[in-house]
């Protein structure tokens, strides 16, 4: 699977690019994930120039395909993981040697296994935001009874305006310096833990898209909102650090995300970025003024029935990305061009109909493209990806579930 800084972006042909895909993998039977080398490449490549040197973490939530983490890690600028829980750390960790769990875990039987091994508890770093979490390990195995488990303190990143309230994810409740320098101080006491490290994930700078369409007025709002919240997590961010960095070693400080690259590199307290879902590009970051992804991966459906000759109805589709209930949950309709779901149906756990220009001209056994709100979340779905160059699958990835694992 190479990786190189490719040449040409053929996705920005439609026609030529949906119809390699399709001619590469015509001889398999739908449903059917697609990834394009091309289209990945420049994704990793194009998140690495918007990074401005800072590394790269790559989330796994968002892939969710060893082969492809792997494979990414192998390009300079790439390092480390984040993982979304324990177990699928541990299991990770057996290839990567640098693996931060993203998420607290009270898996008593992984924090056993993990606490139980001198490589694996080199390898991984756990989260915390809480002397609770700190006894839910020791009540598992206490210390002098395991390896010393390496522990990484979320801040929380979440922005308290005055206008409109709470902006951000409820994650961690350490939010202030003198919140952080407890915790800290307390990891640092307390026998069987090292702290090694801070995250801080700004969701209401990464996560929310800038440029919805036809919004122009939450478009403005949004940029507003992102910038000042921007401006007061660089300075709470930075003084936290500097207070943790008196009572412990850090190895790093982790924030951002995909859609926050090139702020949160502009950040001099971060040392690295946590990013995934721009590797595979889907159709939440079509709005975003800063950058545009190819849409590296897909998934095609067959049509199997045409209930009226201006309509398709294609096998499944039902793939709701997690999320606030809303039609920007529901897969696009990538290719042919022209298409959409009908209102009272949406996107059907065992058929879809849709309707539209193109859907007259389907016929049964024809494919459609669609691509998922959410970058990892089709991974959930699917057994494994063909890795397509141009019409030739060049590749076969399983994906988590293709290698019989289900973390979450």
């Amino acid at each position: 699977m190479n990786l190189d800084r490719p040449t040409t972006q053929p996705w920005l042909q439609p026609a030529s690019y949906w119809g390699g895909m399709t001619a590469a993998t015509a001889s398999l039977d739908t449903p059917v994930g697609a990834l394009n080398l091309t289209a990945l490449a420049h994704n990793t490549h194009d998140m690495l120039d918007r990074a401005n040197g800072t590394t790269i973490r790559v989330a796994s939530k968002s892939l969710r395909v060893r082969g492809v983490i792997e494979r990414v890690l192998t390009v300079p600028g790439y390092a480390g993981v984040l993982a979304y829980t324990l177990p699928e750390a541990l299991w990770l960790a057996e290839t990567i040697d640098d693996v931060v769990v993203g998420y607290p875990s009270v898996d008593a039987t992984a924090i056993r296994t993990l606490g139980s091994s001198a490589s694996l508890a080199r390898r991984v770093t756990i989260m915390v935001d809480s002397v609770a979490q700190l006894d839910a390990v020791d009540a598992v195995l206490p210390p002098g009874t395991r390896e010393n488990i390496r522990v990484c303190l979320e801040l929380d990143a979440s922005w308290k305006s005055r206008l409109i309230g709470h902006t951000g994810v409820y994650r961690s409740p350490v939010h202030s310096v003198d919140q952080a320098v407890y915790l800290a101080r307390h990891i640092v006491s307390r026998r069987g833990f090292d702290l090694v490290g801070i995250m801080s994930y700004e969701a209401q700078i990464a996560g929310v898209t800038n440029r919805p369409p036809g919004k122009p007025v939450r478009a403005r709002l949004v940029d507003w909102m992102q910038r000042s919240s921007f401006e007061e997590l660089t300075t709470r961010r930075g003084e936290v650090v500097t207070a943790v960095r008196e009572i412990a070693d850090l190895e790093f400080v982790n924030g951002g995300g995909t859609g926050s690259l090139e702020r949160t590199s502009s950040d001099p307290a971060v040392t690295e970025i946590a990013a995934g879902s721009g590797l595979f590009g889907p159709r939440l970051f079509d709005g975003y003024s800063h950058f545009t992804p190819a849409p590296a991966a897909a998934f095609a459906l067959s049509v199997v029935r045409k209930p009226t000759p201006e309509l398709a109805t294609l096998l499944g589709g039902g793939w709701i990305a997690s999320g606030p209930p809303a039609p920007d949950r529901m897969p696009q309709l990538a290719w042919p061009e022209r298409l959409e779901f009908l209102a009272r149906e949406g996107a059907g756990e065992v058929q879809s109909p849709v309707r539209g220009a193109a859907a007259a001209r389907l016929a049964v056994g024809d494919r459609v493209w669609l691509r998922h709100t959410k970058a990892g979340e089709a991974s959930e779905h699917l057994n494994e990806f063909a890795v397509v160059n141009g019409d030739t699958i060049v590749d076969t990835v399983p994906t988590y579930r293709g290698e019989g694992k289900a973390f979450l």
